[in-house]
């Protein structure tokens, strides 16, 4: 987070030190000397012969907000996406260089979760012995970081207000809707609880700095490496979350699209960004374009849209107010490309574009927040926006955000509360690495493998791994703890995919080969062996 004072700043400067905006707000900043401009970059006002540091209000406010944000993240148990990504860890942590398929014993080739972040991860966990989950856990205060000083910087190439940056960050946690939108890759508060740790927001972090430096070359052309750096910067964001970089290259392109005076620069960008995407050696991002096996997932993206985005319209009069101040503005320009790729993902059926949705009203967020702190005189039209604003806001916050940072203990009307899955470290602990378990259950396939074991079917389709043989895998689940299948067709799938453990709920009968070694008082659930072998411990 970027530390200022309550003078003017620059919102973007070249090598030389000339100052340049990349949007129609330069006009309202008055002339200031270099000495100014170097103390407002400090966050420092003079004082005789010392300088006296005074945090900017995003600094205050920002830091808050972090650590608020860590803590209700870290209170919040393992659940959906999370076991998958504590299992990619755990498999680079096995073999760095050829890691196996994140849920099943089987190869990893071309899985998309080997990402430079995930590769990072793994280093960190094998410098420290911390396990996978831990990691997961550790980054999501990391992230956060990196994205709120991304947000910071992005809001000083748009607008140099010290109040832009915080209003901008609390019109993204708050103005979505009435009805839950909990998603990788959301960043309202109540989805932030749960995936703060994710590529998806490491990424979004990353595309946040990604559109900033973007911004700065818009105003202010220079050299060949800064256009090289952005691509490099856009190709890294492809490899950790694809669909996020979908939308960090509308945001480059909604400020490229009016300064193309030097269109050689920007190819110079596009070239380096495809470069550093297709030499990693994972997996290569290029192969996952056209890819459907996800696309029936993210249908339900689709739906009851207006409920969960409404009060992000609220943004509406801001983003008209700045069209017709500049046609070719780049939160015009990012929301209409955004519009245009959301509506391609439904008519196309590839459902998964859709995944940028919670992007898609990041150019209505933040156009607000810049209006609204605009130093022209106050009319009734903008006091009305304002108002209308503060009370999107705190219909947002009690209907569906503020259980994510109000704990049971202390909600006086009952808020919805993030999910709390229950720990399955009691089944892992009887469990040795790599040993394969049979359930269908929806949460211990979501969870087990984070533990380092591994599943008969994965839970979710991965491009390492064929849709047909995932499928096909989920079939003979279900036919194994069908109590009609006969003993010998049972005792084949355990050979073929060498089972070692059933983990069922109370309700599903155990086949008479399973010898029960240990049960969950919470759920019910139940852990025995089958296919030989003997328990951990």
């Amino acid at each position: 987070m970027t530390a200022g004072t309550s003078g003017t700043t620059t919102t973007a400067s070249s090598a030389s030190g000339t100052t340049t905006a990349a949007g129609p707000e330069a006009t309202e900043a008055a002339p200031v000397t270099t000495w100014q401009r170097h103390r407002a970059r400090l966050g420092a006002t003079a004082t005789g012969f010392g300088i006296r540091w005074r945090p900017s209000p995003y600094l205050v406010l920002g830091g808050l907000f972090w650590l608020v944000m860590s803590l209700a993240y870290w209170r919040v148990p393992i659940c959906c996406d999370f076991g998958q990504h504590a299992a990619v860890v755990e498999r680079l942590k096995d073999d760095l260089l050829h890691p196996r398929h994140p849920m099943a014993d089987l190869p990893g080739d071309g899985s998309a979760y080997y990402s430079p972040y995930a590769v990072a991860q793994a280093l960190f966990a094998k410098a420290t012995g911390l396990a996978g989950w831990q990691v997961v856990k550790l980054s999501g205060p990391l992230n956060l970081l990196v994205l709120l000083t991304g947000i910071a910087r992005f809001v000083r190439v748009l607008t140099p207000r010290p109040w832009a940056p915080v209003l901008a960050l609390f019109a993204m946690v708050l103005l979505w809707g009435t009805r839950m939108a909990w998603w990788s890759g959301y960043l309202g508060l109540m989805s932030m609880t749960g995936n703060l740790g994710y590529p998806s927001t490491f990424g979004i972090a990353l595309m946040f700095w990604a559109w900033a430096w973007a911004g700065s070359l818009a105003g202010a052309p220079r050299g060949l490496w800064p256009y090289a750096g952005l691509g490099a910067l856009c190709g890294l964001i492809l490899l950790i979350h694809p669909i996020t970089s979908v939308a960090a290259v509308i945001g480059v392109t909604a400020f490229a699209l009016p300064h193309l005076r030097s269109p050689l620069r920007w190819a110079l960008t596009g070239l380096t960004a495809l470069a550093v995407a297709t030499t990693w050696p994972y997996f290569n991002p290029l192969t996952l374009v056209g890819d459907q096996s996800v696309d029936w997932i993210h249908r339900q993206l689709y739906t009851d849209m207006p409920q969960r985005f409404w009060l992000a319209a609220l943004g509406l009069p801001a983003l008209f107010l700045r069209w017709r101040r500049d046609h070719r503005d780049p939160l015009v320009l990012m929301f209409a490309l955004d519009c245009a790729v959301v509506g391609y993902g439904w008519l196309s059926g590839h459902y998964t574009y859709g995944r940028i949705l919670g992007l898609t009203l990041v150019p209505l967020q933040f156009a607000l927040a810049i209006e609204l702190t605009a130093p022209r005189t106050w009319g009734n039209r903008r006091a009305a926006l304002a108002g209308a604003t503060a009370l999107g806001a705190l219909v947002g916050f009690v209907q569906i955000q503020a259980g994510a940072v109000v704990p049971r203990t202390l909600d006086p009307i009952g808020f919805d509360q993030p999910p709390r899955w229950p720990s399955y470290a009691w089944a892992a602990a009887h469990m040795n690495r790599g040993d394969v378990v049979l359930t269908d259950g929806y949460r211990p396939m979501r969870s087990l493998p984070a533990f380092g074991v591994n599943l008969v079917a994965p839970a979710w389709p991965d491009a390492s791994l064929a849709e047909s043989v995932r499928n096909k895998r989920l079939d003979e689940v279900r036919a194994y703890l069908d109590p009609a299948t006969p003993a010998t067709e049972r005792a084949a799938v355990v050979r073929r995919y060498h089972v070692r453990w059933l983990l069922v709920a109370p309700q599903q009968p155990l086949p008479p080969e399973a010898v029960v070694v240990s049960w969950s008082a919470r759920t019910g659930e139940i852990l025995a062996r089958v296919g030989g072998g003997s328990a951990r411990g």
